[in-house]
Protein backbone atom coordinates (compact mmCIF):
# COMPACT_ATOMS: atom_id res chain seq x y z
CA UNK A 1 0.00 0.00 0.00
CA UNK A 2 1.48 3.50 -0.94
CA UNK A 3 1.85 6.14 1.70
CA UNK A 4 -0.16 8.39 2.53
CA UNK A 5 3.12 11.06 1.24
CA UNK A 6 3.07 9.01 -2.04
CA UNK A 7 -0.99 9.40 -2.25
CA UNK A 8 -0.28 13.32 -1.66
CA UNK A 9 2.50 13.62 -3.79
CA UNK A 10 3.46 11.10 -6.34
CA UNK A 11 7.19 10.78 -6.49
CA UNK A 12 7.03 10.51 -10.24
CA UNK A 13 6.27 14.39 -9.92
CA UNK A 14 9.70 14.62 -9.40
CA UNK A 15 11.80 16.71 -6.24
CA UNK A 16 10.74 20.40 -7.83
CA UNK A 17 7.22 19.41 -8.31
CA UNK A 18 7.28 19.31 -4.33
CA UNK A 19 9.11 22.50 -3.63
CA UNK A 20 6.72 24.01 -6.14
CA UNK A 21 4.01 22.24 -4.61
CA UNK A 22 4.81 23.47 -0.89
CA UNK A 23 5.68 27.15 -1.92
CA UNK A 24 2.20 27.00 -3.81
CA UNK A 25 0.70 25.88 -0.39
CA UNK A 26 2.13 28.40 2.15
CA UNK A 27 1.57 31.36 -0.15
CA UNK A 28 -1.97 29.92 -0.37
CA UNK A 29 -2.18 30.40 3.21
CA UNK A 30 -1.12 33.70 3.49
CA UNK A 31 -3.50 35.10 0.92
CA UNK A 32 -5.87 33.33 3.07
CA UNK A 33 -5.60 34.80 6.00
CA UNK A 34 -5.25 38.31 4.17
CA UNK A 35 -8.83 37.63 2.63
CA UNK A 36 -10.57 37.83 5.43
CA UNK A 37 -8.32 40.43 7.43
CA UNK A 38 -8.17 43.15 4.87
CA UNK A 39 -12.12 43.88 4.35
CA UNK A 40 -12.10 43.76 8.40
CA UNK A 41 -9.38 46.51 8.45
CA UNK A 42 -10.70 48.58 5.10
CA UNK A 43 -14.03 48.50 7.75
CA UNK A 44 -12.57 49.21 10.28
CA UNK A 45 -11.15 52.53 8.74
CA UNK A 46 -13.97 53.79 7.42
CA UNK A 47 -17.65 53.24 6.61
CA UNK A 48 -18.06 54.21 3.20
CA UNK A 49 -19.39 51.54 1.39
CA UNK A 50 -17.84 52.76 -1.82
CA UNK A 51 -14.47 52.52 -0.47
CA UNK A 52 -14.95 49.16 0.79
CA UNK A 53 -16.22 47.88 -2.56
CA UNK A 54 -12.88 49.90 -3.51
CA UNK A 55 -11.08 47.05 -1.22
CA UNK A 56 -12.69 44.33 -3.26
CA UNK A 57 -12.10 45.74 -6.55
CA UNK A 58 -8.34 45.85 -5.91
CA UNK A 59 -8.41 41.93 -6.22
CA UNK A 60 -9.36 42.14 -10.01
CA UNK A 61 -8.33 45.68 -11.49
CA UNK A 62 -4.22 44.75 -11.64
CA UNK A 63 -5.60 42.09 -13.99
CA UNK A 64 -7.32 44.03 -16.23
CA UNK A 65 -4.51 46.48 -16.56
CA UNK A 66 -1.10 44.27 -16.66
CA UNK A 67 -2.18 40.62 -16.99
CA UNK A 68 -1.61 40.67 -20.39
CA UNK A 69 2.38 42.27 -19.46
CA UNK A 70 2.52 40.17 -17.07
CA UNK A 71 2.20 37.20 -19.59
CA UNK A 72 4.53 38.38 -22.09
CA UNK A 73 7.41 38.91 -18.94
CA UNK A 74 6.79 35.30 -18.06
CA UNK A 75 7.52 34.01 -21.59
CA UNK A 76 10.90 35.44 -21.37
CA UNK A 77 12.46 35.84 -18.47
CA UNK A 78 13.06 33.06 -16.16
CA UNK A 79 9.90 32.24 -14.42
CA UNK A 80 11.19 30.77 -10.92
CA UNK A 81 13.42 34.16 -10.58
CA UNK A 82 10.15 36.27 -11.71
CA UNK A 83 8.15 33.91 -8.98
CA UNK A 84 10.67 34.89 -6.56
CA UNK A 85 11.01 38.70 -7.01
CA UNK A 86 7.12 38.87 -7.24
CA UNK A 87 6.96 37.47 -4.25
CA UNK A 88 9.60 39.39 -2.30
CA UNK A 89 7.66 42.91 -3.36
CA UNK A 90 4.58 41.21 -2.37
CA UNK A 91 6.51 41.09 1.41
CA UNK A 92 7.64 44.62 1.01
CA UNK A 93 4.33 46.30 0.41
CA UNK A 94 2.79 44.33 3.32
CA UNK A 95 5.51 45.07 5.51
CA UNK A 96 5.38 48.27 5.11
CA UNK A 97 1.61 48.12 5.90
CA UNK A 98 2.40 46.67 8.79
CA UNK A 99 4.76 49.15 9.91
CA UNK A 100 2.41 52.54 9.57
CA UNK A 101 -0.76 49.82 11.71
CA UNK A 102 1.57 49.58 14.67
CA UNK A 103 2.61 53.07 14.75
CA UNK A 104 -1.30 53.94 14.15
CA UNK A 105 -0.94 56.04 11.06
CA UNK A 106 -2.92 53.56 8.53
CA UNK A 107 -5.54 55.59 6.80
CA UNK A 108 -7.83 53.54 4.16
CA UNK A 109 -6.44 55.24 1.26
CA UNK A 110 -3.13 53.94 2.24
CA UNK A 111 -4.39 50.72 2.56
CA UNK A 112 -6.21 50.11 -0.45
CA UNK A 113 -2.85 51.87 -2.32
CA UNK A 114 -0.64 48.94 -0.52
CA UNK A 115 -3.94 46.27 -2.17
CA UNK A 116 -3.08 47.83 -5.26
CA UNK A 117 0.69 47.24 -5.40
CA UNK A 118 0.41 43.91 -3.69
CA UNK A 119 -2.32 42.99 -6.19
CA UNK A 120 -0.10 44.28 -9.41
CA UNK A 121 2.70 42.33 -7.68
CA UNK A 122 0.33 38.89 -7.83
CA UNK A 123 -0.41 39.40 -11.09
CA UNK A 124 3.02 38.65 -11.97
CA UNK A 125 3.71 36.05 -9.23
CA UNK A 126 0.41 34.17 -10.53
CA UNK A 127 1.31 34.28 -14.26
CA UNK A 128 4.67 32.76 -14.03
CA UNK A 129 3.85 30.51 -11.15
CA UNK A 130 1.25 29.09 -13.26
CA UNK A 131 3.69 28.65 -16.15
CA UNK A 132 6.05 26.26 -14.27
CA UNK A 133 4.35 22.82 -13.48
CA UNK A 134 3.99 22.35 -17.55
CA UNK A 135 8.13 22.52 -17.26
CA UNK A 136 8.37 20.18 -14.04
CA UNK A 137 6.08 17.09 -15.24
CA UNK A 138 4.98 15.32 -18.31
CA UNK A 139 1.79 16.20 -19.87
CA UNK A 140 -0.13 12.67 -18.42
CA UNK A 141 0.27 14.05 -14.79
CA UNK A 142 -0.26 17.55 -15.68
CA UNK A 143 -4.09 17.10 -14.18
CA UNK A 144 -2.38 15.04 -10.77
CA UNK A 145 -0.39 18.21 -10.41
CA UNK A 146 -3.29 20.76 -11.30
CA UNK A 147 -5.55 18.62 -8.74
CA UNK A 148 -2.62 19.51 -5.91
CA UNK A 149 -1.94 22.66 -6.40
CA UNK A 150 -5.47 23.66 -5.98
CA UNK A 151 -6.01 21.29 -3.04
CA UNK A 152 -3.40 24.05 -1.56
CA UNK A 153 -5.78 26.51 -2.53
CA UNK A 154 -9.00 25.11 -1.18
CA UNK A 155 -7.02 24.40 2.19
CA UNK A 156 -5.00 27.66 2.89
CA UNK A 157 -6.87 30.12 0.76
CA UNK A 158 -10.44 28.94 1.69
CA UNK A 159 -10.58 26.54 5.31
CA UNK A 160 -7.62 27.56 7.36
CA UNK A 161 -6.40 31.27 6.04
CA UNK A 162 -9.35 33.36 6.73
CA UNK A 163 -10.51 32.09 10.15
CA UNK A 164 -7.52 32.31 11.19
CA UNK A 165 -6.86 36.24 10.10
CA UNK A 166 -10.18 36.80 11.58
CA UNK A 167 -8.94 35.35 14.60
CA UNK A 168 -5.76 37.21 14.67
CA UNK A 169 -7.48 40.71 13.43
CA UNK A 170 -9.62 40.84 16.36
CA UNK A 171 -5.77 40.02 18.29
CA UNK A 172 -4.53 43.60 17.02
CA UNK A 173 -4.92 44.86 13.36
CA UNK A 174 -1.29 44.33 12.60
CA UNK A 175 -0.53 40.27 13.50
CA UNK A 176 -2.60 38.59 10.52
CA UNK A 177 -0.42 40.92 7.97
CA UNK A 178 2.70 40.27 9.92
CA UNK A 179 2.04 36.68 9.58
CA UNK A 180 1.13 37.01 6.25
CA UNK A 181 4.76 38.59 5.11
CA UNK A 182 6.13 35.35 6.70
CA UNK A 183 4.34 32.61 4.75
CA UNK A 184 5.05 34.86 1.63
CA UNK A 185 8.88 35.04 2.41
CA UNK A 186 8.82 31.54 3.42
CA UNK A 187 7.41 30.78 -0.21
CA UNK A 188 10.05 32.64 -1.85
CA UNK A 189 12.57 30.48 0.26
CA UNK A 190 10.70 26.82 -1.01
CA UNK A 191 10.92 28.09 -4.28
CA UNK A 192 14.98 28.59 -4.27
CA UNK A 193 14.90 25.32 -3.88
CA UNK A 194 13.79 24.36 -7.49
CA UNK A 195 16.31 23.35 -9.48
CA UNK A 196 17.03 26.46 -12.35
CA UNK A 197 14.64 26.28 -14.99
CA UNK A 198 15.30 27.18 -18.68
CA UNK A 199 14.01 30.76 -20.38
CA UNK A 200 11.79 29.57 -22.67
CA UNK A 201 12.00 32.04 -25.49
CA UNK A 202 13.97 35.31 -26.31
CA UNK A 203 13.79 37.70 -28.76
CA UNK A 204 16.77 38.05 -31.16
CA UNK A 205 18.57 41.30 -30.39
CA UNK A 206 19.45 42.77 -34.00
CA UNK A 207 17.20 40.82 -36.05
CA UNK A 208 16.24 41.91 -39.34
CA UNK A 209 12.63 42.72 -40.26
CA UNK A 210 10.04 44.67 -37.83
CA UNK A 211 10.29 44.22 -34.13
CA UNK A 212 8.95 41.20 -32.29
CA UNK A 213 5.08 42.06 -30.37
CA UNK A 214 4.96 39.24 -27.73
CA UNK A 215 1.43 40.25 -26.95
CA UNK A 216 0.55 40.55 -30.17
CA UNK A 217 2.34 37.29 -31.34
CA UNK A 218 0.57 35.41 -28.44
CA UNK A 219 -2.93 37.32 -29.04
CA UNK A 220 -2.20 35.96 -32.76
CA UNK A 221 -1.21 32.46 -31.50
CA UNK A 222 -4.50 32.38 -29.81
CA UNK A 223 -6.79 33.31 -32.53
CA UNK A 224 -5.65 30.60 -34.66
CA UNK A 225 -6.28 27.67 -32.17
CA UNK A 226 -9.68 26.68 -32.19
CA UNK A 227 -9.25 24.43 -29.13
CA UNK A 228 -7.85 26.89 -26.85
CA UNK A 229 -9.71 29.96 -27.92
CA UNK A 230 -12.99 28.47 -27.23
CA UNK A 231 -11.84 27.18 -24.24
CA UNK A 232 -10.85 30.54 -22.88
CA UNK A 233 -14.27 32.02 -24.27
CA UNK A 234 -15.78 29.66 -22.22
CA UNK A 235 -14.49 30.30 -19.46
CA UNK A 236 -15.41 34.20 -19.55
CA UNK A 237 -18.90 33.75 -20.89
CA UNK A 238 -19.19 30.97 -17.45
CA UNK A 239 -18.02 32.81 -15.14
CA UNK A 240 -20.22 36.62 -16.49
CA UNK A 241 -23.01 34.07 -15.95
CA UNK A 242 -21.53 32.80 -12.77
CA UNK A 243 -20.79 36.14 -11.29
CA UNK A 244 -24.15 37.75 -11.73
CA UNK A 245 -25.83 35.86 -8.94
CA UNK A 246 -22.73 35.80 -6.62
CA UNK A 247 -22.63 39.65 -6.42
CA UNK A 248 -25.87 39.46 -4.63
CA UNK A 249 -25.01 36.18 -2.67
CA UNK A 250 -24.68 36.99 0.89
CA UNK A 251 -28.39 39.52 0.26
CA UNK A 252 -29.87 36.22 -1.48
CA UNK A 253 -28.56 34.22 1.94
CA UNK A 254 -29.75 36.55 4.58
CA UNK A 255 -32.42 38.15 2.68
CA UNK A 256 -34.01 35.25 0.78
CA UNK A 257 -32.96 31.96 2.40
CA UNK A 258 -32.58 33.94 5.84
CA UNK A 259 -29.48 32.15 7.02
CA UNK A 260 -27.89 34.72 8.68
CA UNK A 261 -24.20 35.70 8.86
CA UNK A 262 -23.02 32.84 10.54
CA UNK A 263 -25.28 30.97 7.39
CA UNK A 264 -23.63 32.82 4.18
CA UNK A 265 -20.46 31.88 5.78
CA UNK A 266 -21.59 28.15 5.94
CA UNK A 267 -22.23 28.58 1.97
CA UNK A 268 -18.70 29.56 1.23
CA UNK A 269 -17.64 26.61 3.60
CA UNK A 270 -19.15 24.27 1.84
CA UNK A 271 -18.06 24.93 -1.65
CA UNK A 272 -14.80 24.97 -0.66
CA UNK A 273 -15.05 21.00 1.45
CA UNK A 274 -17.09 20.13 -1.91
CA UNK A 275 -13.74 21.32 -3.63
CA UNK A 276 -11.39 19.73 -1.49
CA UNK A 277 -13.05 15.99 -2.08
CA UNK A 278 -13.21 16.41 -5.36
CA UNK A 279 -9.78 17.69 -5.79
CA UNK A 280 -8.16 14.77 -3.38
CA UNK A 281 -10.28 12.23 -6.06
CA UNK A 282 -9.00 14.00 -9.46
CA UNK A 283 -6.62 10.68 -9.85
CA UNK A 284 -9.34 8.85 -9.57
CA UNK A 285 -11.21 10.64 -12.17
CA UNK A 286 -8.72 11.39 -14.77
CA UNK A 287 -8.34 7.34 -15.34
CA UNK A 288 -11.63 6.44 -15.14
CA UNK A 289 -13.87 9.28 -16.91
CA UNK A 290 -12.69 11.18 -20.32
CA UNK A 291 -12.11 14.79 -20.16
CA UNK A 292 -14.58 15.46 -22.84
CA UNK A 293 -17.24 13.53 -20.30
CA UNK A 294 -16.50 15.44 -17.44
CA UNK A 295 -16.03 19.06 -19.02
CA UNK A 296 -19.62 18.24 -20.22
CA UNK A 297 -20.97 17.37 -16.91
CA UNK A 298 -19.31 19.88 -15.11
CA UNK A 299 -20.98 22.84 -17.42
CA UNK A 300 -24.20 20.76 -17.11
CA UNK A 301 -24.18 20.71 -13.12
CA UNK A 302 -22.99 24.64 -13.69
CA UNK A 303 -26.46 25.13 -15.19
CA UNK A 304 -28.62 22.92 -13.16
CA UNK A 305 -26.54 24.65 -10.19
CA UNK A 306 -28.36 28.46 -11.47
CA UNK A 307 -32.04 26.84 -11.84
CA UNK A 308 -31.77 25.17 -8.22
CA UNK A 309 -30.76 28.55 -6.71
CA UNK A 310 -33.31 30.15 -8.39
CA UNK A 311 -35.82 27.85 -7.23
CA UNK A 312 -35.02 27.00 -4.06
CA UNK A 313 -36.55 28.79 -0.65
CA UNK A 314 -34.74 25.96 2.06
CA UNK A 315 -31.02 26.94 3.30
CA UNK A 316 -30.23 23.32 3.59
CA UNK A 317 -30.97 22.79 -0.46
CA UNK A 318 -28.31 25.63 -0.78
CA UNK A 319 -26.00 24.35 1.45
CA UNK A 320 -26.08 20.74 -0.60
CA UNK A 321 -25.93 23.12 -4.08
CA UNK A 322 -22.95 24.78 -2.62
CA UNK A 323 -21.18 21.65 -1.60
CA UNK A 324 -21.94 20.08 -5.40
CA UNK A 325 -20.61 23.72 -6.97
CA UNK A 326 -17.55 23.53 -4.68
CA UNK A 327 -16.85 19.55 -6.14
CA UNK A 328 -17.99 20.17 -9.74
CA UNK A 329 -16.16 23.75 -10.08
CA UNK A 330 -13.08 22.45 -8.73
CA UNK A 331 -12.54 19.76 -11.13
CA UNK A 332 -13.75 21.91 -14.25
CA UNK A 333 -10.56 24.54 -12.89
CA UNK A 334 -7.82 21.51 -12.43
CA UNK A 335 -9.62 19.84 -16.30
CA UNK A 336 -9.69 23.84 -18.09
CA UNK A 337 -6.21 24.55 -16.85
CA UNK A 338 -4.67 20.42 -17.70
CA UNK A 339 -6.17 20.42 -21.26
CA UNK A 340 -4.58 24.52 -21.71
CA UNK A 341 -1.05 23.78 -20.34
CA UNK A 342 -0.84 20.72 -22.97
CA UNK A 343 -2.61 22.40 -25.92
CA UNK A 344 -0.07 26.03 -25.47
CA UNK A 345 3.68 25.44 -26.64
CA UNK A 346 6.02 26.81 -23.66
CA UNK A 347 7.39 29.31 -24.82
CA UNK A 348 3.76 30.59 -25.04
CA UNK A 349 2.23 29.70 -21.35
CA UNK A 350 2.85 33.04 -19.84
CA UNK A 351 0.73 34.65 -22.39
CA UNK A 352 -2.16 32.60 -22.73
CA UNK A 353 -2.41 32.39 -18.90
CA UNK A 354 -2.60 35.76 -19.14
CA UNK A 355 -5.47 36.29 -21.69
CA UNK A 356 -7.30 33.37 -19.25
CA UNK A 357 -7.26 35.17 -16.72
CA UNK A 358 -7.97 38.75 -18.05
CA UNK A 359 -10.85 37.04 -19.03
CA UNK A 360 -11.85 35.31 -16.23
CA UNK A 361 -11.90 38.84 -14.61
CA UNK A 362 -13.48 40.99 -17.21
CA UNK A 363 -16.22 38.11 -17.07
CA UNK A 364 -16.42 38.57 -13.09
CA UNK A 365 -16.70 42.39 -13.65
CA UNK A 366 -19.47 42.61 -16.24
CA UNK A 367 -21.03 39.58 -14.11
CA UNK A 368 -21.16 41.93 -11.09
CA UNK A 369 -22.26 44.77 -12.53
CA UNK A 370 -24.94 42.91 -14.20
CA UNK A 371 -25.94 40.87 -11.04
CA UNK A 372 -26.18 44.49 -9.05
CA UNK A 373 -28.42 46.02 -12.12
CA UNK A 374 -30.89 42.56 -11.88
CA UNK A 375 -31.39 42.41 -8.57
CA UNK A 376 -32.54 45.95 -8.04
CA UNK A 377 -34.57 45.63 -11.07
CA UNK A 378 -36.27 42.12 -10.28
CA UNK A 379 -35.30 40.90 -6.95
CA UNK A 380 -32.46 38.55 -5.56
CA UNK A 381 -33.61 35.07 -7.71
CA UNK A 382 -33.20 37.01 -11.08
CA UNK A 383 -29.77 36.60 -11.65
CA UNK A 384 -29.52 33.14 -10.91
CA UNK A 385 -32.51 32.92 -13.51
CA UNK A 386 -29.96 35.14 -15.55
CA UNK A 387 -27.49 32.97 -14.86
CA UNK A 388 -29.41 29.85 -15.63
CA UNK A 389 -30.68 31.04 -18.93
CA UNK A 390 -27.15 32.57 -20.18
CA UNK A 391 -25.30 29.16 -18.68
CA UNK A 392 -28.02 27.04 -20.61
CA UNK A 393 -27.41 28.66 -23.73
CA UNK A 394 -23.40 28.48 -24.00
CA UNK A 395 -23.72 24.80 -23.18
CA UNK A 396 -25.69 24.38 -25.83
CA UNK A 397 -23.79 26.17 -28.64
CA UNK A 398 -20.34 24.55 -27.01
CA UNK A 399 -21.20 21.11 -26.65
CA UNK A 400 -19.86 19.43 -29.96
CA UNK A 401 -16.61 22.10 -29.48
CA UNK A 402 -15.93 20.19 -26.03
CA UNK A 403 -14.94 16.80 -27.81
CA UNK A 404 -12.66 18.98 -29.98
CA UNK A 405 -10.84 20.85 -27.01
CA UNK A 406 -10.55 17.47 -24.96
CA UNK A 407 -9.09 15.00 -27.95
CA UNK A 408 -6.71 18.11 -29.37
CA UNK A 409 -3.24 16.29 -29.46
CA UNK A 410 -0.83 17.84 -27.64
CA UNK A 411 2.01 19.82 -27.83
CA UNK A 412 5.31 18.22 -28.47
CA UNK A 413 8.41 19.13 -26.45
CA UNK A 414 6.73 19.69 -22.37
CA UNK A 415 7.44 16.41 -21.80
CA UNK A 416 11.49 16.34 -22.88
CA UNK A 417 11.51 19.48 -20.51
CA UNK A 418 9.83 17.97 -17.92
CA UNK A 419 12.41 14.98 -17.78
CA UNK A 420 15.09 17.96 -18.10
CA UNK A 421 14.51 19.08 -14.50
CA UNK A 422 14.39 16.32 -12.33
Amino acid sequence: MPSLGELVVPRRLGRDFRWLLASSWTSNLGDGIALSAAPLLIASLTSSPILVAAGAMMQFLPWLLFGLLAGSVADHHDRRRLVMLADALRAVVVLGLVGFLVTGHASVWMVLVAAFLYGTAEVFADTAGNTLLPMLVRPADLGVGNARLQTGYLVGNQLAGPPLGAFLFALGSFWPFLLQVVCVLLAVVLIARMGRTPIPARDAAGAAGPKPHPIRDGLRWLRGNPPVRTLVLIILVFNVTWAAPWSVLVLYATEHLHMGAVGFGALTTAAALGGLISTTSFGWLERHVSFSTLMRICLALEVLMHLGFALTTWSPVALALMFGFGAYAFVWGTISTTVRQRLVPLELQGRIAAVNMVGVFAGLVIGQLLGGVIAEAWGLTAPWWFAFAGSAVTLVLVWRSISHIAAAPPVVGVSATAEDTR
